[in-house]
């Protein structure tokens, strides 16, 4: 476990997902409104040459990464609706495989489509993976020689960011997925029995 994330009251990994290279980060919240980024990387896939390995690597990378941060949630970019139907389903498969490795540590997912994700950070639904890039690292306060090779790397803490920011909207969905985390998080909808027990 990294030593840093013990500061922070709320930690989530944001996940873009890829084939060839899949971006994530993390942020923590301190709090409730202090945001930092703890770390961003990429998971290189294109030396693999078999669908299936590239799958197993997948897992294998985002648990160390759990394993390694902690973190409370994840959010996902959802995948696109393309002309390629492999590409789409091979996409979605990655997607999926992060997913069970956040299920495998009972953590909530939720995802966002590309639009509302460069809408929320940038304001602009088309914006480019650079315009991106470049709000990530004024928002984010991230030094110009700690920015990434691959901008999978900013897209992913821009997933993540956007969940923040979704979870401060009264009504927003928050793509709980464990009744654990849905009971911490709304006690008063909880309604306990009140039989005797027979």
């Amino acid at each position: 476990m990294d030593e840093r994330v013990k500061q922070y009251d709320n930690i989530i990994i944001g996940i873009d997902p890829g084939t060839n290279v899949m971006g994530y980060g993390l942020i923590g919240i301190k709090n409730k409104k202090q945001i930092e980024m703890i770390a961003m990387g990429v998971i290189k896939l294109n030396r693999m040459d078999d669908h299936y390995l590239r799958l197993r690597r997948i897992f294998e990378r985002v648990s160390g990464v759990i394993a390694e941060f902690l973190p409370d949630e994840m959010a996902l970019e959802a995948p696109f609706y393309g002309k390629n139907v492999q590409s789409m389903l091979k996409l979605g498969r990655a997607q999926g495989v992060a997913m069970a490795a956040a299920l495998t540590h009972d953590i909530p997912i939720a995802e966002y489509e590309p639009r509302k994700i460069k809408m929320a950070i940038t304001g602009n639904g088309a914006a480019s993976k650079e315009q991106v890039a470049a709000m990530i690292q004024r928002t984010m306060h991230i030094p110009q020689d700690d920015m990434p090779q691959f901008l999978d790397a900013t897209d992913a803490l821009a997933v993540a960011l956007c969940h923040y920011y979704e979870r401060q909207k009264p009504t927003g969905n928050h793509g709980t997925t464990s009744w654990k985390s849905f009971i911490a998080q709304h006690p008063d909808r909880v309604k306990r029995d009140s039989r005797p027990d027979d």
